[in-house]
């Protein structure tokens, strides 16, 4: 099915050095640019993350330190790939847990300002989970009767995440679980609403901040920053997203004027 699009969607998909989104970089990102008209544009970049890929890594994506020697570090490319990303809309698979924080904190250490949060975010992962319960090279398979062959190659997961999501489209279009409608694949992808990228601090039924994590899990932020003066300084010390950081910074600056 073909999608229904007010805004160009960037189907994107990222090799990395590891999985930490705080401390691990990028070494190569591929994205399929999908405008209203149905046209398409891909680009895919190799990129020195400025750190030894460890071996566990290289070993999945097969992406070692001398392939990347030579290629621009990511503060090199950011402002490139953040005008390829202006007003478009995200998708990827498990890409509201990992792609998407991990490519902020790479703007961010940039300094390149993208608001992250005006994107509608399309996870076919949890469209998948919520539906069916699986990996992508098994969605794959499921929605589109096709093996994915170079799995963990950028291009290839980027372009499998597109097709499958075009299958999910067809496959429920009857269900009505959520239309060929970008804002409604949008909602049925998340799985809280997220008020930081990495999902520490989301918005409850009655749309007040709350941790999502530790100690204060399900507690309001206003309330623990108020009874626990030390916490914030300890989030802004902790391994936490620079992200994550900054929302609390604006929203404790929110509640000191109250």
């Amino acid at each position: 099915m073909k999608l229904n699009l007010k805004n160009p969607l960037v189907f994107f998909d990222l090799e990395t050095t590891g999985t930490n989104i705080n401390s691990d970089r990028i070494v190569e990102i591929c994205y399929l640019k999908v405008y209203p008209n149905g046209n398409e544009e891909s680009k895919t970049m190799r990129i020195n993350p400025e750190m030894h890929i460890p071996e566990a890594s290289s070993a999945i994506h097969g992406i070692y330190d001398a392939d990347v020697a030579d290629c621009p570090t990511f503060k090199d490319v950011a402002k490139s790939i953040a005008n390829d990303l202006e007003g478009c809309d995200l998708a990827g698979f498990n890409s509201n847990r990992f792609d998407i924080p991990l490519l902020a904190e790479e703007f961010l250490r940039a300094g390149v300002d993208i608001d992250m949060m005006k994107r509608k975010f399309i996870d076919v992962q949890v469209i998948y989970h919520k539906l069916e319960q699986r990996t992508l090279s098994a969605a794959y398979k499921f929605y589109c009767d096709k093996e994915l062959t170079d799995a963990h190659s950028a291009l290839a997961d980027t372009r499998a995440t597109y097709e499958v999501l075009k299958a999910q489209l067809d496959r429920y279009q009857e269900s009505d679980v959520f239309g060929n409608d970008i804002e409604k694949l949008a909602n049925f992808s998340s799985q809280n609403r997220n008020l930081d990228l990495a999902g520490r601090i989301i918005a409850n039924e009655n749309g007040e901040a709350i941790f999502n994590f530790g100690k204060y899990k399900g507690q309001k932020v206003e309330d623990v920053l108020k009874n626990d003066t030390g916490y914030f300084s300890w989030v802004l010390q902790g391994d936490f997203t620079q992200h994550t950081k900054d929302v609390l910074t604006r929203l404790k600056i929110e509640f000191s004027k109250k």
